[in-house]
């Protein structure tokens, strides 16, 4: 091997190495389908095992994770907060946009999908092939499960897995610490992120196997169910890719309407910031971009950019509430469900607090941790999410592009709304 090969392999990213075995494995199994069905349904069989014993290796952080993020980011939150009246704006801007994004995901994602046909075989096939159960438990009444949102146990809501009563325990924890000595307080955040440090290791261990773990799950798909499963999949990262160039476009009605910002001069401005985005696919890597556009291109004072898109790129990912729910509709859909208003508001009540904690994390380290507290709070099962994590590579890009235009939103929200003199650009 010359040096500069090995260097190529070096510098080959996680999403790089998984979208490789994502096309490896679809294309091994869909020959294997092709050219010897019985032998095809073997390989499956062997293969199965551990795409599972990857899938599992992840789900056992999730509980612990999940927790830590959830309690630290409500304390990151509150202390942007206190820091003045510009951050202040700022978070209340941040939620106001989730919330937004989040409402319009639960509506346009379950319509998007209802135009697809659902072939029943097919998808009785796919759910075998991932070891997902045939058929969903009765749903809870209302009742019930609004009862069930608060735990009585803490401990066995963690050890039952039952993710939305954990996180509404962690919001209470997280809430509380902000109350108490602040020595003490100290104390335990330094804990709990030690916690959520720990945990990330692990997942970063896991995702070094990923490209076999995500290998070994699209080959058995495909081998069992052929070329069909994959438009099905096509459709998915479609759905998910319109949403995000949805709410970008949405966004220069937000800069227009909230911020009095000319559409031609705020498109232009956010130009060069899209360009690093979508060759990056990194909001920290397009933070310095985003201060020069905002203040040379748009006039933004230096007192608000310099705090404004730093608290965006730590605490605020537009296009994550929008992901978490378009992967539990379409696991919805592959069973049939159709959501009520009440599951897709708790969802995206739920998508705005996991998405506060888990900015700045990757995408491929957050997947599994962000989706599944809002797929199981939906009562639908996790074992799609190893296979749709393999497909996250492709909408990322306009994920990124999406994050950084709502930065970019925001900061002309809070430079508009905190009365701040607008410098001529």
């Amino acid at each position: 091997m010359t040096p500069e090969s090995a260097g190529t392999r070096a510098r080959l990213s996680t999403p790089a190495r998984v979208l490789i075995a994502l096309l490896a494995g679809a294309a091994v199994g869909l020959l294997l389908a092709a050219f010897d069905q019985e032998r095809a349904l073997q390989v499956a069989d062997a293969v199965q095992p551990i795409g599972r014993l990857w899938l599992n290796a992840l789900q056992m952080t999730v509980v612990p994770l999940v927790a830590a993020l959830v309690v630290v980011g409500i304390n990151s939150a509150a202390d942007a907060a206190a820091s003045g009246r510009t951050a202040r704006t700022a978070i209340v801007v941040f939620l106001v946009l989730l919330a937004l994004s989040g409402a319009f995901a639960a509506i346009a994602a379950p319509t998007f999908l209802s135009l697809m046909p659902r072939d029943e075989a097919l998808i009785a096939t796919f759910r075998a092939a991932i070891q997902a159960p045939e058929a969903l438990p009765a749903a809870a009444g209302v009742g019930a499960w609004l009862a069930n949102i608060i735990p009585s146990n803490a401990i066995a809501a963690a050890a039952n897995s039952a993710m939305l009563p954990l996180v509404v325990f962690a919001m209470f924890f997280g809430f509380a610490l902000t109350r108490i000595d602040p020595e003490h307080r100290a104390r335990m955040l330094d804990l709990v992120r030690t916690v959520g440090d720990t945990m990330i290791v692990i997942v970063r261990w896991v995702l070094w196997a990923a490209p076999l773990g995500v290998f070994a799950l699209v080959l058995a798909v495909c081998a069992r169910v052929g070329l069909d499963m994959l438009s099905a999949l096509g459709y998915y990262i479609l759905t998910q890719c319109t949403l995000y160039i949805a709410i970008t476009l949405l966004l220069y009605v937000v800069a227009a309407l909230a911020a009095g910002e000319r559409p031609a001069r705020f498109a232009k401005a956010l130009l060069p910031v899209q360009a690093i985005a979508a060759s990056t696919q990194s909001s920290l890597a397009s933070l310095p971009v985003m201060i020069e556009s905002a203040r040379t291109r748009l006039g933004y004072p230096l007192a608000v950019t310099s705090l404004v898109l730093p608290m965006a790129v730590s605490l605020f990912r537009i296009a994550s509430p929008p992901q978490y729910i378009v992967v539990a509709c379409f696991i919805a859909w592959m069973y049939g469900v159709d959501l009520t208003a009440v599951q897709l508001g708790a969802a995206v009540g739920l998508s705005i607090v996991v998405s506060m904690g888990s900015v700045g994390l990757p995408g491929q380290v957050s997947f599994m941790t962000t989706n599944m507290p809002v797929t199981q709070s939906m009562g639908l099962p996790v074992e799609p999410l190893g296979v749709l994590l393999a497909m996250d590579t492709i909408p990322d890009v306009f994920a990124t592009i999406a994050n950084t235009s709502a930065d970019m939103t925001a900061t002309a929200v809070v430079a508009k709304s905190t009365g701040q003199t607008i410098e001529s650009a």
